[in-house]
């Protein structure tokens, strides 16, 4: 009967062990992922840009203020992926406009690695897209290397290079940047006499894009904190001749937006060591003590 209590602690001491496993590599990694239910409301500001007015004829200078909604479908959300809805609302704050551009994206992505897939009607303005690369998060635990971004005015994934480290808001963060080479993202129709072209009626412009997008990102849970996006838009009339400029901006979060982030990031970030550092080590610190305690036990027995 003295051996009942030594095999309890062997037991025990096992189970502890094993589970510091399993919480490490299989369970850390079933429970950090993507949320379906994704719900946030981001600020970005661009003062000083210059955009296209068709119902001035011209080009103005204005304060931009840009609302972006993401809600998640959970009806569409699997153990593997998750699907979010993005709406876009742009205000000439200067002009006193309201909403002179709104745009919208669906897209799926892989909820443990971001990266996109191809499924439950992915698009950007009602326009089905291939998704390639990073959609909205860098991967757990996020690598000083170059990854692919999905891009949504050229509608195409690019180069996002890791080009250093910096800290924002006290938290220690990745800076990645991508480039966006000029491409063209559109046709479209409108009286050539906007442009100072003698051609009655109207004329067909291509819309060209290019821009440098930077994300700062919290490395472990792979969570965006802080975003800048300079791009140039031109219209250019199929002779290849530029006409005008059709926008032309440097926008990044607020500053309310960027501690909003920071505080989620750091949630997350918190919650991953949690599960994959804290609770796993505990519990193999525990195993082992166990084990330890047993072996005592079982010399004790044995001099007995």
């Amino acid at each position: 009967m003295r051996r009942t209590p030594v095999l309890a602690l062997v037991a025990v001491g096992t189970f502890l062990l094993v589970l510091a496993g399993l919480a490490r590599f299989w369970i850390a990694d079933r429970i950090i992922s993507a949320p379906a239910n994704q719900y946030s409301v981001l600020e970005l500001a661009a003062p000083g840009a210059q955009y296209f007015s068709i119902a001035d004829g011209k080009v103005l200078t204005a304060d931009l203020k840009m609302l972006v909604t993401t809600r998640g479908d959970v009806q569409q959300a699997t153990e593997s992926r998750v699907v979010w809805d993005e709406f876009t609302v742009v205000d000439d704050v200067t002009n006193n406009k309201r909403q002179i551009s709104m745009s919208e994206r669906r897209s799926a992505f892989d909820r443990h690695t971001g990266v996109g897939l191809n499924c439950c009607n992915v698009s950007v303005n009602k326009e089905p897209v291939q998704l390639k690369g990073q959609i909205y998060l860098y991967p757990f635990g996020a690598e000083k290397k170059t990854y692919q971004f999905f891009n949504q005015t050229a509608r195409q994934a690019f180069d996002s290079v890791f080009v250093g480290e910096e800290t924002v808001g006290g938290l220690r963060v990745h800076k990645y940047q991508m480039k966006v080479p000029p491409t063209k993202v559109a046709t479209v129709t409108a009286p050539g006499s906007l442009f100072g072209l003698t051609e009655q009626g109207d004329v067909q412009l291509d819309r060209w894009y290019e821009g440098v997008e930077t994300h700062w990102i919290e490395p472990t849970s792979g969570a965006p904190v802080k975003q800048e996006s300079n791009r140039v838009e031109t219209l250019k009339t199929q002779d290849g001749v530029e006409r005008t400029k059709a926008l032309v901006l440097n926008a990044s979060f607020t500053q309310k937006t960027v501690d909003q982030m920071v505080r989620n990031a750091t949630d997350a970030k918190n919650q991953i060591t949690l599960l994959r550092v804290t609770i796993p080590v505990v519990l193999l610190v525990a195993g082992v003590l166990v084990l330890v305690l047993a072996v005592v036990l079982g010399r004790r027995h044995r001099t007995e």
